[in-house]
């Protein structure tokens, strides 16, 4: 009884110092929202698609690429432009609701999860060998 109950401490206490990486939620990024205008839009039964964006950065025309598709040509939409973006050339922009913050309820719902896959596995060892006696794989 002892073992399930220790591998699942240690499976809960490892996921908790991985932190909410593990459970891919990531930090939000530090970027500024801009309006943008689509300039060429990308069908979405390509994989991989990519639409061009421009949009104005530092008072200057700017050309980005976003990984969405489904927008209309000289459609009108919001973008994040990372703080890091290079002084020139294509930079690589996300739509604000599609940036993922960790301060959501993903990562304590993910960790009670684990907790409880955890609970119920042990569980389970346990009724596997108090039914029979010795454990099912082992005879």
């Amino acid at each position: 009884m002892g073992i399930p109950v220790a591998a699942g401490v240690l499976v809960v206490v490892l996921a908790w110092l991985a932190g909410p990486g593990l459970f891919g939620i990531h930090a939000k990024v530090a970027g500024t929202s801009v309006a943008a205008q689509v300039s060429k839009a990308a069908d979405c039964s390509a994989p991989g698609a990519a639409e061009t964006v421009t949009f104005q950065l530092g008072g200057k025309p700017r050309e980005g690429t976003l990984d969405s598709c489904g927008h209309g040509k000289g459609e009108h939409l919001q973008v994040v432009v990372p703080d890091d973006a290079p002084a020139d050339g294509t930079i690589a922009v996300t739509t604000p609701d599609s940036t993922a913050g960790a301060q959501d309820l993903r990562a304590p719902i993910a960790l009670v999860l684990l907790v409880f896959a955890c609970f119920c596995g042990g569980m389970y060892a346990y009724l596997v060998i108090r039914g029979s006696g010795k454990l099912a794989l082992l005879s």
